[in-house]
């Protein structure tokens, strides 16, 4: 590997953007199903006749599954191949959409979304490496570009889907829904979608650090949903018992021979570590921005989850726009410049949903979100590519891993911890619910500075392999 210079550009062919297309609707399908069922949760409380805080786990559980299944998938694409990984990923997230089509009682629903969440938690992370090798580290970065605004837009869309299904469908059609994404994906995927084979090291799968990064991640971000409830006891010990599992996987880590399910040192290399920092932050900022939003849409203004989705839909136009200009630009701009300007961006767009209480006039409230999502779309792409053009092929499974269950972890941690935020200050501000939402804001301007700050340490070019 030589210093910082520019790598040459290579022509991203008819293959790759197939390739491309093909990995892109599993991505899709498991991100979209993390929000399409946000605006069932009426119809689900109706159907099985639960209260709102049973119902809210249909979501809760898949979340967590996904948050369980990312560290496993740099070791299953490790040993079994990452086309034969994703293929598989597919078939267990389609069997948990039928099973969720299927349910009968709250109880199994739960449990077939924990099914559907361990394929979709699968899906971004092997893709993604998957589709990195085939790209080669020239031209990882505009390939990239184009799938990671996906997740991005998935948020958006997710409300609009759901509330178009139950217009003219049953709720079972919520997960019913994935089935022709998914079948067509696999189709196409045997067909298109060259095998990469298996890593030639072997390495036994880290059940320790298993049993203590998932379950301690999933304990924790459950302890903060606890806190947000107002219940301090499961709170307390689920918050206690996450760090604890936590950290006893950071000296697992450290300390054992064999390879650890993820890598701590790894986040000690640059850039990783910054790389890493940015991800988790913008994940948190993301994804809490899309709690926030619909909540403050329907609670504070009245509006429909239909309406509520069509005032969302500006930041999925930024978004797509800003997947374009990275696109053109990636092989052009320092990584580092697109990065901060997307974070910069990002800032600009919420310092207008701190002033909430103000009652901000719905046209700019859309040109913040799309101001947002176009800064959005030049933060994930080129902090990948970055990562994914200085490490090796044969690491780019766990590294994909890893940083994908950062940015998840960032979106359950900051959607958690916002929601305990919004609970105090709507404690406090009483009948002023627009000011409580506008308190919140400030602290997702808090998660943007941070970001900023890892994104400085990021460098000015990403390495050319030698």
């Amino acid at each position: 590997m030589s210093g910082d210079t520019v790598p040459p550009v290579e022509r991203v062919d008819r293959h790759l953007l197939r390739v491309a297309f093909i990995l892109v609707l599993g991505t899709f399908m498991a991100t979209l199903d993390a929000t399409i069922v946000s605006v069932g949760i009426d119809t689900l409380t109706d159907e099985f006749d639960a209260s709102v805080a049973e119902i809210q786990w249909v979501t809760t559980a898949y979340l967590l599954a996904v948050v369980g299944a990312v560290p496993a998938s740099g070791w299953l694409a490790d040993r079994f191949g990452g086309k034969r990984t994703w293929l598989a990923a597919v078939g267990v997230f389609l069997l948990g959409s039928v099973l969720c089509a299927l349910a009968w009682s709250v109880t199994s629903l739960i449990v077939f979304r924990v099914v559907q969440g361990l394929g979709g938690g699968l899906l971004p992370a092997t893709g993604q490496a998957l589709l990195a090798r085939v790209a080669g580290p020239n031209r990882t970065g505009r390939v990239i570009s184009v799938v990671a605004v996906v997740p991005l837009l998935s948020p958006v869309f997710g409300p609009l889907v759901g509330g178009s299904v139950l217009a003219v469908g049953t709720w079972p059609w919520l997960f019913l829904i994935n089935l022709p994404i998914g079948l067509v994906a696999a189709l196409l995927a045997r067909r298109h979608v060259p095998a990469v084979p298996p890593s030639t090291r072997r390495t036994a799968f880290d059940l320790r650090g298993a049993a203590l990064l998932s379950p301690g991640l999933a304990v924790l971000v459950y302890g903060l949903t606890e806190v947000a409830q107002g219940r301090t006891l499961p709170a307390a010990v689920g918050v206690t018992a996450g760090l604890a599992m936590l950290a006893g996987f950071t000296v697992h880590g450290l300390r054992t021979r064999a390879t650890p399910l993820v890598d701590p040192r790894l986040f000690a290399r640059p850039p990783f570590g910054a790389a890493a920092l940015a991800l988790l932050v913008l994940g948190a900022s993301v994804f809490g921005t899309m709690f926030l939003l619909p909540l403050y849409f329907q609670t504070g203004r009245g509006l429909s989850a239909w309406e509520a989705g069509l005032l969302l839909a500006p930041q999925g136009l930024g978004a797509a726009a800003g997947s374009v200009l990275v696109n053109r630009t990636i092989d052009k701009v320092a990584p580092r410049t697109l990065v901060v300007t997307g974070i910069v961006l990002i800032l600009a767009g919420t310092v207008p949903f701190t002033q909430l209480g103000h009652e901000v006039p719905d046209t700019v409230i859309a040109v913040a979100l799309a101001v947002r999502g176009l800064g959005m779309a030049m933060v994930g792409a080129p902090v990948m590519n970055i990562v994914y053009s200085r490490i090796e092929p044969e690491q780019l499974p766990r590294a994909s891993g890893a940083l994908n269950l950062l940015n998840t972890v960032g979106g359950s941690l900051g959607t958690a911890a916002l929601a305990v935020v919004l609970q105090n200050r709507l404690s406090a501000r009483g009948p002023d619910i627009s000011s409580a939402f506008a308190d919140t804001f400030w602290w997702v301007l808090g998660f943007c500075l941070i970001a900023a700050a890892g994104a400085t340490r990021l460098p000015r070019t990403r390495a050319r392999k030698a």
